[in-house]
Formats: C-alpha cells, structure tokens, sequence
C-alpha cells in the first residue's frame, strides 16, 4: 500500500488536486487503465528530462530554440511579454496575433522572493537588442503585481522600443455591464477606442 500512498501524494502536485481526487485517479489507472498510467509515467519521466526553455523566448521546448521563435512567417515587429507558457498557449489557440514572444515564468514580488533576476529580465533586454522590434506589447494579468512588473520592464527598456503597448482589459466577451465590478469597468473606460 505504500507505493499507492507516495502515488496518491505524487498527484497532489498538480493544481487543484487534493486528497480525494488523487485517489480517484490513482484507483482509477490501477483498476481501469493500467496501460494509460504506465504511458503517462513513460511521458512524464521523458518530458521532465527533454523539455527546457527556448534560448530566445524563454517558452518551454525539446529544442534549443521553440517553434515559434523558429517561425519565419512571424512578424519580428512585435513582441509580446506573457507572464506564462499558458499565456502563449491561449494567445495562439485565440489567433490574430503573429508576433513573437518573452515569457517571463512569474512576475514581480517582493513578499515571494521574486524579482527582476528570476523572471530573466536581463534575458529580456537581450532579446529585445536582437529582435529589434517596432512595438513592445505588455500582456501581463491585471494584478497588483502584473501591473508592476509592466511598469518595472518598461522603465528598463527606455526607449529603445517606438512603441510600447498594454493588452486592454475590461469587460469580457458576451458578459453585461451590470455585473462587472468596479476595477473592470474603470479598466473598460480607460482602455475605450474610438469607433468613428
């Protein structure tokens, strides 16, 4: 029962995962699916040892350098900072954007020992030197700290880029006003564009 127990505690490093859904799954694979659990522990163990970070982008790859930044369809005008690979991941699956990307892996804060140096903010700056784009867009969340470490990367880059920008945030899609709070509105009316 032993290696069952480490299972059912191995689980419950994933988001989200407590006691009882660890279980669920562990019992699951041993009773229904034996084959499907020894695939995903092959894949696991491969996937920690190859996966690493893009030298340019800081995305996660098998390669030295990933896909996108490989990409020679996309437009070296525009680069997207992100706060995670997930960022990429929901920009891509949206489309409408062809840039490239910088993921940073966090943001700024003090209080949890984050700083400039573990986000690779020096990283950043050189991607910034060889890319040489025309617009620098900040897609960090709209939190205390996403909106500092936007502040904090555009006092490091002077103005080396023409343009900087900030991902809009407000209203959702398909939302109503009246349930909105009041940060999202205000956000809303600070971000409005003119439509003719």
């Amino acid at each position: 029962m032993a290696l069952i127990d480490e299972l059912v505690k191995a689980f419950q490093v994933l988001p989200g995962v407590g006691q009882k859904t660890s279980q669920r799954m562990v019992l699951h694979l041993l009773q229904r699916n034996r084959n499907g659990g020894a695939n995903l522990g092959d894949l696991l163990v491969r996937t920690m040892s190859n996966v690493r970070k893009c030298s340019k982008c800081q995305n996660f790859t098998e390669d030295p350098i990933c896909r996108i930044c490989s990409d020679a369809n996309r437009d070296g005008a525009l680069l997207c900072i992100v706060e995670s690979a997930a960022d990429v991941l929901a920009f891509e699956q949206a489309g409408g954007y062809n840039g490239f990307y910088f993921v940073l892996h966090g943001r700024l804060s003090p209080l949890d020992g984050i700083g400039p140096d573990e986000l690779g903010l020096d990283e950043l700056v050189r991607r910034i030197e060889e890319l040489r784009p025309n617009e620098l867009v900040l897609a960090t969340n709209p939190t205390v700290e996403g909106e500092a470490t936007a502040h904090y990367i555009t006092q490091i880059i002077d103005d080396s880029i023409e343009k900087v920008s900030r991902i809009a945030h407000g209203v959702p899609l398909g939302s109503e006003i009246e349930y909105a709070d009041g940060g999202t509105l205000t956000h809303a009316l600070q971000g409005r564009r003119t439509i003719s």
